[in-house]
């Protein structure tokens, strides 16, 4: 009698089982020496010699849900999607982390248990994060950034939105960033953080115009959503990654929004010269002049939001560098009250 074929087995695949298989080198389709893990919130990514793998948690918070297996993969696609926009060559492929055989896990073929975004590894020594701690980040190469971004502003989808929802989104915002820093569980200052969202709130009421004014003009756009230093690589021809893909609500905004926040960062890491630099070539690029006070809001609003984040980490069962988050978090208070200040 002819012999069976053998099941692939149906067994389910633990996270714990898939990490400990990416992280061995003979695991990959392609010779690599070694192999390199970060661990996010959200996800794990695997370095090797010449890729990146990401692999996402299988978590569900009120932002995003990555609970079931296609639910990833569908996130997987739209994180290639987008950010091929503005990193073109770098997001190569969604590939199934799959079972074969009896049970044998393995990545591009097999039963799926779990999708991998496939990337080009990119060297860190290129990153804007890297100049600013080396003192050696260049006008030139913010400039080069700058007409880059304005080029994706310009031709980014724009977003119809009433001028009134615009700035109740943002007054909703302010609420809860100021709400969950109020935590007694975290023990921030809560002087500090009430002058903080007593400012916010109050730009946006008497300085409705500035907000309204960028609406009508078809400012707000579908735009990047998570513009930080370690996610801009410098060059002839800068890329930009990690894009905020989960959620397209937090993508809808004012592109000075955007900037101002990469602006924030970069001084938050002892580079304030740089948030000149990109505001001045992005204004040139493309005949977007906003106002100095409006570029402060923003900045401040975004420096809330970023406390908040920072803070947040230590709601997890087991803080990963559990030190530094609340230092973090007031050192993002202390520039959004610097910024505060600017507003009456």
């Amino acid at each position: 009698m002819p012999q069976s074929r053998p099941q692939v087995s149906q067994r389910d695949v633990g996270l714990g089982e898939k990490i400990d298989f990416l992280l061995r080198p003979a695991s990959y389709p392609e010779p690599t020496r070694q192999v390199e893990a970060k661990e996010t919130h959200m996800s794990w990514v695997f370095l090797t010699d010449a890729h990146a793998y990401k692999l996402k948690k299988p978590v569900r918070y009120p932002f995003l849900d990555f609970s079931s297996v296609e639910l990833r993969r569908r996130n997987c696609e739209e994180e290639v999607r987008l950010n091929r926009r503005l990193a073109p060559d770098v997001y190569l492929d969604v590939v199934p982390l799959g079972l074969v055989g009896v049970g044998e896990l393995a990545i591009g073929g097999g039963r799926p248990v779990d999708w991998l975004v496939k990337m080009r590894r990119l060297s860190a020594e290129r990153t804007l994060e890297h100049a600013i701690r080396s003192n050696a980040v260049r006008e030139e190469d913010i400039e080069r950034l700058a007409r880059c971004l304005a080029a994706f502003y310009r031709d980014a989808p724009k977003v119809a939105i009433g001028a009134a929802d615009y700035r109740d989104r943002l007054a909703a915002d302010i609420a809860a960033n100021e709400n969950a820093l109020k935590s007694p569980a975290y023990q921030l200052p809560a002087p500090a953080i009430e002058g903080v969202a007593t400012a916010l709130r109050r730009y946006v009421a008497v300085h409705s115009d500035r907000l309204d004014r960028r609406v009508r003009e078809g400012r707000i756009v579908e735009g990047h959503g998570d513009l930080r230093p370690e996610h801009i690589y410098l060059g002839p021809e800068p890329l930009v990654t990690d894009c905020l893909e989960f959620n397209r609500a937090f993508r809808i905004l004012d592109p000075i929004d955007e900037l101002a926040y990469l602006a924030m960062e970069c001084e938050r890491e002892g580079a304030p010269q740089v948030g000149a630099w990109l505001l001045k070539g992005y204004s040139e690029a493309s005949g977007d002049m906003a106002p100095t006070d409006l570029v402060a809001f923003y900045e401040g609003y975004r420096a809330f939001l970023r406390a908040k984040i920072a803070i947040w980490h230590l709601d997890e069962p087991v803080p990963r560098d559990g030190a530094k988050w609340r230092p973090r978090a007031l050192a993002y208070l202390r520039l959004a009250q610097s910024r505060s200040v600017r507003l009456d």
